[in-house]
């Protein structure tokens, strides 16, 4: 068990699970989610995406500009998504 833990692709599927029951507990009672609930829920799924992408597809060990261009297109489609979520709430 300990060597598992120390595989660094088993911590990072942990958190990503962890991060899935999170979201799963936040959107449980979606009827009753206030509009904080569903951006840190979409922020989570994010920050998720870009977990999987470098560590799961290797992004990690690209070229720098692919790593950079990479987390910029998660910050900035999460910022946009986001950002149309809470204008449609209005």
């Amino acid at each position: 068990m300990i060597s598992l833990l120390r595989d660094r692709l088993v911590v990072v599927w942990a958190l990503l699970v962890l991060a899935t029951v999170l979201s799963f507990v936040l959107a449980h009672r979606h009827g009753s989610l206030t509009d904080a609930g569903v951006v840190i829920a979409l922020a989570i799924a994010f920050v998720k995406v870009r977990y999987v992408g470098r560590e799961f597809m290797e992004l990690d060990r690209a070229p720098l500009l692919l790593r950079l261009v990479f987390d910029l297109w998660c910050a900035g489609a999460g910022a946009m998504v986001i950002t149309m979520f809470l204008l449609g709430s209005r």
